[in-house]
């Protein structure tokens, strides 16, 4: 059986990006970073996309820094362009959840180097 499933928490690398398209579907783009300490120390920046999102979630207005949580899969989309065909691997969101603020700044804790 196969499983494709990932979860992550971090912040937001930017404030998220919502596209209306004239099918009527609309997509929320973030940029979630995610601090690891093993095996070596290091921040990554994982692009995640939510399919439309519930109007509750949109209407939070999040912003850059605040607390995500995001449940989902990995995807690798490719498209052509006018240099080759690219690609981009990403999350597809199933489930986004915004932490409360102040409980992030509570919690916020400095990057040591």
């Amino acid at each position: 059986m196969d499983l494709n499933l990932v979860v992550i928490a971090g912040r937001l690398a930017a404030e998220p990006e919502i596209r209306q398209f004239e099918s009527g579907s609309s997509m929320m783009r973030l940029l979630v970073t995610v601090r690891s300490g093993e095996p070596r120390r290091r921040i990554d920046v994982i692009p995640v996309v939510l399919w439309n999102p519930s109007p509750d979630l949109v209407g939070e207005e999040p912003v850059r820094g605040r607390s995500v949580w995001v449940a989902g899969s990995v995807q690798r989309r490719f498209w052509s362009q006018d240099t080759g065909r690219l690609s981009r691997v990403e999350i597809v969101a199933h489930e986004v959840a915004f932490r409360d603020h102040e409980a992030d700044l509570a919690e916020e804790e400095p990057l040591a180097s």
